[in-house]
């Protein structure tokens, strides 16, 4: 049987490629994103009742990866990217469906000059990323304290300490007015270390950039230090 889903907004967030998107929600606090709703979506009963609800449950569209295909096994980064499991024994985005689930914070409705958006926080969502469902996170039945984690049964543990070069933070002072939470958000993505896992433990020269927001962000890793290097426009 086969069936189509319809785009029913699309995410703007600060994440512009997928590198330093955290692995999973929650883990970046200061991610903030819209969610724009999409004609015939965009009227403002499909939303009448949500402000009661404190976290969503968001359906999305693996959109940059898809073209890829699926495959039967992965290498989740939990286990060092070494040991294959089952597809379906974790979240890789190589899926039959490219479909991924995402629970976010709820801050609040907006609605101006036609449009209807959501203010979402604690993302792990591309810039761009075609939402097909908006549910509300029911605490009752959706958190279960005594459900088994498997091979990822805790939060990551030992991030890394992260510091701004004199440079980096000339540049954060200058953009405090367009981006004042750019600093918290630079050191909570990083903190993840967002490199391959098998560069973890090991001596690492190479400098990374991530982009985020319409900046480049250049830094380096020696475990346990990360050092951001400079903030550019892109």
């Amino acid at each position: 049987m086969k069936f189509e889903i319809d785009t029913l907004g699309v995410i703007h967030s600060p994440y512009k490629e997928k590198f330093a998107i955290p692995r999973q929600p929650g883990l970046v606090k200061s991610a903030r994103a819209r969610l724009e709703l999409l004609p015939p979506y965009d009227q403002p009963d499909v939303l009448r009742g949500i402000e009661q609800f404190s976290h969503l449950w968001l359906s999305f569209v693996f959109h940059q990866t898809m073209a890829q295909g699926w495959h039967p096994t992965v290498r989740p980064p939990r286990l060092g990217g070494n040991e294959r499991v089952g597809v379906f024994a974790t979240r890789s985005t190589f899926r039959p469906n490219p479909l991924g689930l995402s629970v976010v914070e709820l801050l609040g409705v907006g609605r101006a000059r036609g449009k209807l958006w959501l203010e979402l926080g604690a993302v792990d969502l591309l810039d761009g990323t075609p939402i097909v469902d908006i549910k509300p996170y029911i605490p009752y039945a959706d958190s279960l304290p005594d459900a088994r984690g498997g091979f990822a049964p805790d939060a990551p543990q030992g991030l890394l300490s992260v510091h701004f070069t004199e440079q980096a933070r000339a540049a954060l002072s200058a953009l405090q007015q367009v981006h004042p939470e750019l600093e918290t958000l630079i050191a909570e993505v990083l903190a993840q270390d967002p490199r391959p896992t098998y560069k973890r433990g090991k001596a690492d020269e190479k400098l990374y950039g991530v982009r985020l927001f319409d900046l480049e962000v250049r830094f380096r890793i020696t475990e346990p230090e990360c050092e951001v290097l400079s903030i550019e426009a892109i």
